[in-house]
């Protein structure tokens, strides 16, 4: 292999041996480690197979092109990292055995290393670029000070692995990441490292925010930084650059600066701090000025600027902030405090069938990205394919050529580099280009007709699952014959539909085609299931269990389909969310349900001040947001909190759980909306809505009830005093919607729990994001393989074998594995029942993912028919053990993007779902046959989802 081929120029590129010497980086000494590997452990099978050198030669190139992705010239490699490659390419590619040696002759070498004494002294760079002596006493305290309060994580591993790291001329940067990749090396064998690594990245980020702000090199230990002495100083930088707004100098900032809990600095785990660090910390060229405690004030600032006591309102929002209690959306955390406050997170617009229109989605969409804002777009008006155009007197070419262009607009406006642009393309069902659109993300075809960026939804009526489950014909229809479907529900819907049949039988309608619903259905799941869209969600329920109504409908939901709000050429929906983590409100003894009504009443206030607070980027916008005033207030650590309660994932007492946590979400928000209506006045339209009647999420489902002629299988359950607070809430509520269960991929991220209400995905992975990426270790397992005396270099070496999955490991006990099932051991009937509780208290949806091993059509067919039948809004990415991207192993300082694709299903538990009740055939008029049993495809295709985290809400 040559040394020359890469972009970076391989040549440029050092490796740090262990003994401190420096020399360029060689390829060919990887293939030859990997051909000893192999020799090693099948010998002469190896050595007379025709296949060891091309296959070594394409393990070499994964390894050289993981190393040299994002490197520069003058990128130093540590012979470390350079080995961890070599794990890697060999664990992705199947060669278990092979690794397996590999990594035990690795720790073999490194415990007879530890046993040597270190035999140079080297010398380091300081910030005038004097080679001065390496100082090891304050090495010793920053490391010292890290794992401070830690159990199981001694500071002399870590300064082993930093002696190993070093070399004559090291610079100062390269030592302070030297530290942290130091702890990170050991975070697999013990998941308290990442709290380390977390500090030690804090130490290098002091010393960076200090050195900016008082102008000359600076360096403090945790115990040395005052914030009551930076924070001053923090704002008024902030403000001269011309960053933060202003009025945040017109605060009391002493006292402010005084409320700040250093303390809390030390919450972080390494994949929050890593990305905190490069996502969102306030930076002057790259330089950063803005330290973690200050973040979370300057957000707690920004949502305070117009409340009358705006110090204690900015402390109390901190307080909830910093303590990882509730955590505002991502954009609302870019922007909060600053000069350009784009807080909110999800747009929905509608398009109309107009050039003009068309052409002005455009530039909206570009202008609503470019601040962080995630893309619902409802193209369901524009004409379809051969429909009549009457200024040219030509054919259209349909809605496929226009989402093209919405698909590179969302490429080329990435939100300053923070994160992709993101956008989702809604059809209704009945569209006549509804089978090119199920097409779009095909990586075969018409490119000009292909849309590989931008996600995809279809918009499904009751009216079309009848006909699937009826076996019955299905006519498209080109939306500008038949306009008024696109503004149609219910039953209303049905009529009109039918009556357009009639209409196209009779010879007065020139567009529309028939086709076998079952047909339809199978090919949006066989399209669903290879290239993970378009995704299936309900125009019906979002709209009859709308409390807006009166105002509107719902034409579509927004890029991660948790949003349900009206929109018109008139009015952009926007949506304002934030999560509460919910592992912060569980004790083992059960919820707690006064810390919770506290969060929820606090974080309801914070909510609705974004929508007066925000920077709105076009009218349509801020009109929508002012009159109605949705927010969308979620959850995440739901994972985490059934492992503080001891509750088996996929389990009755699972769903009860997730039933009781939400109803008490669920009620604290509309109690705080109310509150906030009596202090501040209701929302603008709030007369003739569902509130004003009275009609809570959960009296609701009745009107679903009724227009599927009683077809439907939800709880009806409570536990709450509700009927009190429907008299409270026909007072009057501040928000048109309170609730909307978010991705939460980033900010869970933030504050080190589970994402949403996802289940657990593996116990031990490597996550890949913007920031790059991280080990992943549940630390609920180890604490209890810790008592039980099973941690050990065996386990961590099954669980990179066993793909995080502790089901195949003998020695694991069964109630550890049934805790500890991870997401495609659990069946999805149970996420799918668990989201039905969770939606009888939610006013929009649930960005509800679902995953499946071993799939194939008729799972598939069962699945999402089960969904509808349970009374979801929505539904989310599909994930199957061959369409993720996960890790197969974890590698001590792995960096660059590492994902594997894994062929086989992982064994699936057997749960048994909780009784849902069997849906009664549907009272379908007599145009459509009694319903009957569909047929379904049996054999699976392999679904292509590789990055199913969306990061765009949250």
């Amino acid at each position: 292999m040559s040394t020359t081929t890469t972009a970076t120029g391989v040549s440029q590129v050092r490796v740090i041996r262990r003994d401190g010497s420096v020399s360029a980086f060689d390829p060919g000494k990887i293939q030859v480690a990997l051909t000893k590997a192999f020799l090693a452990v099948e010998g002469e099978v190896a050595a007379a197979a025709s296949h060891l050198h091309p296959l070594v030669a394409e393990l070499t190139s994964q390894a050289e092109g993981a190393l040299l992705k994002h490197a520069r010239p003058d990128t130093a490699l540590h012979i470390e990292q350079i080995q961890d490659q070599v794990e890697l390419v060999l664990m992705r590619g199947g060669h278990h055995k092979v690794a397996r040696a590999y990594v035990l002759y690795r720790d073999e070498h490194a415990k007879a290393r530890e046993l040597a004494p270190v035999a140079v002294e080297f010398r380091m760079k300081d910030a005038e670029g004097a080679l001065v002596p390496v100082d090891w006493e304050r090495i010793a305290v920053v490391v010292g000070e890290a794992c401070a309060g830690l159990s199981d994580v001694p500071a002399e591993p870590v300064l082993t692995e930093v002696r190993r790291a070093l070399y004559d001329g090291i610079t100062v940067d390269e030592l302070a990441v030297a530290l942290v990749m130091s702890a990170r090396t050991l975070v697999e064998t013990e998941p308290n490292y990442s709290f380390v690594a977390a500090r030690l990245l804090l130490d290098q980020l002091r010393r960076e925010v200090l050195t900016r702000v008082a102008g000359r090199p600076v360096e403090a230990t945790a115990e040395q930084l005052s914030y009551v002495d930076y924070f001053p100083e923090y704002v008024r930088l902030g403000v001269a650059l011309d960053r933060l707004d202003p009025a945040l100098e017109s605060f009391d900032v002493a006292r402010i600066a005084a409320a700040i809990r250093p303390e809390r600095d030390a919450m972080f785990d390494f994949l929050g701090m890593q990305t905190l660090y490069d996502r969102y910390f306030l930076h002057d060229h790259g330089v950063r000025y803005e330290l973690p405690q200050a973040f979370f004030m300057r957000v707690a600032m920004g949502l305070a600027l117009r409340e009358d006591d705006r110090e204690a309102r900015a402390i109390e929002f901190y307080e909830l902030l910093s303590a990882f209690d509730f955590m505002c959306s991502t954009p609302t955390l870019f922007n909060s405090g600053t000069t350009r406050a784009q807080l909110s997170s999800c747009f929905l617009t509608t398009v109309d069938d107009d050039l003009k229109s068309i052409f002005q989605s455009y530039q909206n969409n570009a202008l609503l990205a470019k601040f962080s804002g995630g893309l619902g777009n409802d193209w369901t008006p524009v004409r379809g394919m051969g429909a009549h155009i009457k200024g040219t007197n030509g054919q259209s070419q349909g809605v496929v050529p226009f989402l093209k262009i919405a698909n590179d607009t969302a490429v080329a406006v990435n939100q300053g580099g923070k994160r992709k642009g993101a956008a989702c393309a809604y059809l209704e069902t009945w569209h006549i280009d509804v089978e090119e659109f199920l097409d779009l993300r095909k990586n075969t075809g018409d490119d000009r007709r292909r849309t590989h960026d931008m996600n995809t939804a279809n918009w499904v009526p009751d009216e079309f699952l009848r006909r699937v489950e009826a076996d019955a014909e299905w006519t498209l229809f080109s939306p500008d014959e038949t306009p008024d479907l696109h503004d149609a529900y219910g039953l209303d819907f049905t009529a009109r539909y039918r009556g357009y049949e009639e209409a196209a039988d009779r010879g007065e309608i020139r567009v529309f085609k028939r086709v076998r619903a079952t047909d339809l259905w199978r090919r949006m799941l066989t399209m669903l299931f290879e290239t993970g869209h378009p995704w299936i969600t309900f125009k019906d329920p979002c709209n009859l269990r709308s409390p807006q109504q009166h105002t509107g409908v719902v034409h579509s939901s927004n890029l991660c389909t948790e949003i349900t709000l009206n929109t018109s050429a008139d009015e952009v929906a926007v949506c304002n969310l934030g999560s509460v983590n919910l592992a912060n409100h569980v004790t083992a003894h059960g919820l707690d349900a006064e810390r919770l009504a506290h969060t929820v009443h606090t974080a309801v206030r914070m909510l609705d001040n974004v929508i007066d607070i925000n920077y709105y980027t076009i009218p349509e916008a801020s009109r929508s947001n002012l009159r109605h005033r949705p927010i969308g207030l979620g959850l995440m650590g739901f994972s985490d909190a059934l492992f503080t309660l001891r509750l088996v994932p996929g389990s009755p007492e699972a769903v009860e759980f997730a039933d009781r946590s939400m109803e008490h979400i669920g009620y604290h928000a509309l109690s705080a909306s109310a509150d906030l209506a009596r202090e501040r006045g209701s929302y603008e339209s709030f007369d003739g809505s569902l509130w004003s009647r009275g009609v809570l999420p959960i009296d609701s489902i009745a009107l679903l009830a009724e227009a599927r002629g009683g077809v439907l299988a939800m709880d009806t359950s409570s536990t709450l005093d509700w009927e009190t607070l429907r008299a409270k809430v026909r007072g009057g509520m501040r928000n048109s919607n309170t609730m909307a269960i978010a991705p939460t991929a980033t900010i869970s991220n933030i504050c080190g729990v589970g994402q949403s209400i996802e289940p657990l995905f593996r116990n031990l992975y490597v996550k890949s994001n913007m920031s790059g990426d991280f080990t992943v270790l549940n630390r609920f397992l180890v604490a209890d393989l810790k008592a039980l005396d099973l941690w050990d270099e065996a386990m961590v070496s099954d669980l990179k074998y066993f793909d995080g999955s502790v089901a195949p490991i003998d020695r694991v006990p069964d109630d550890l594995k049934a805790l500890y099932a991870t997401a495609f051991e659990v069946s999805s009937e149970w996420l799918i029942e668990a989201a039905s509780r969770r939606q009888k208290w939610i006013d929009q949806a649930q960005s509800l993912n679902l995953y499946i091993a071993a799939p194939n059509g008729r799972k598939l067919d069962n699945l999402y028919r089960l969904a509808w039948h349970s009374g979801l809004k929505t539904t989310y990415y599909l994930r199957s053990t061959a369409a993720t991207s996960v890790e197969k192993s974890t590698l001590r300082g792995t960096d660059g993007k590492l994902n594997a694709v894994r062929p086989g299903a992982a064994p699936a538990a057997s749960p048994v779902p909780t009784p849902v009740a069997s849906p009664s055939p549907a009272a379908v008029p007599s145009a459509v046959p009694p319903p009957v049993p569909a047929a379904t495809p049996d054999d699976a295709l392999v679904c292509s989802v590789t990055d199913p985290d969306c990061e765009a809400c949250q």
